[in-house]
């Protein structure tokens, strides 16, 4: 009854992360270009440091975890 368990269940692990890149390099491919010109590499880096740094302290406030 259980003959291959843990296989089809590391079979899961492997699906899971081979779609996650999968996801990511696709979605990321198109941007590839942009990153040939200094000026837009530095665009994105900028805008990819804030996005994150607004969910940063997004977060926090909403948890509490800073007097804001």
């Amino acid at each position: 009854m259980f003959d291959g368990f843990w296989d089809n269940i590391s079979r899961y692990g492997r699906y899971f992360i081979t779609t996650l890149l999968g996801i990511f390099l696709n979605s990321f491919a198109p941007l590839l270009p942009l990153f040939k010109r200094p000026t837009t590499l530095i665009a994105i880096i900028g805008f990819l440091v804030g996005g994150i740094f607004f969910v940063t302290l997004t977060l926090r406030a909403m948890l509490g975890l800073s007097g804001i």
